[in-house]
């Protein structure tokens, strides 16, 4: 009989602090990596690139995203394509506390100290 699966809510993962008014946590499946990030008004931002595709979706808040020389904005609801090796940094729009969801596949290296505490499951 296969095991019943885990059930996690983001409320209740651990949470790392990456700098003032940033916030996340990690998920996993097999070959995928979700990141849930906590985004505070006025957090200082972090233009950078890396080799993975990643794909934002805006689960609360109002955010503008900075990609290579576009500028996007978006709220609740919005999905967002940030290709590989391209510079890009979000920032919050407004007073509301950010929540955006970033989807990574493969899973990054770098990250995978989010996900921890699913090792056991992946062993």
């Amino acid at each position: 009989m296969a095991k019943k699966p885990d059930l996690y809510n983001w409320d209740t993962l651990p949470k790392e602090q990456v700098r003032k008014g940033v916030e996340r946590s990690g998920f996993r499946g097999e070959d995928v990596l979700l990141v849930m990030n906590w985004l505070d008004p006025g957090m200082k931002t972090n233009p950078h690139s890396h080799p993975f595709e990643q794909v934002v979706y805006i689960v609360q808040g109002q955010m503008r995203f900075y990609i290579g020389d576009e500028i996007v904005e978006g709220g609740p609801g919005s999905l967002i394509r940030i290709p590989p090796d391209v510079e890009h940094y979000g920032e919050p729009c407004g007073d509301e506390r950010v929540l955006n969801l970033d989807v990574f596949n493969p899973i990054r290296d770098d990250y995978r100290h989010l996900v921890e505490y699913q090792k056991e499951e992946f062993e």
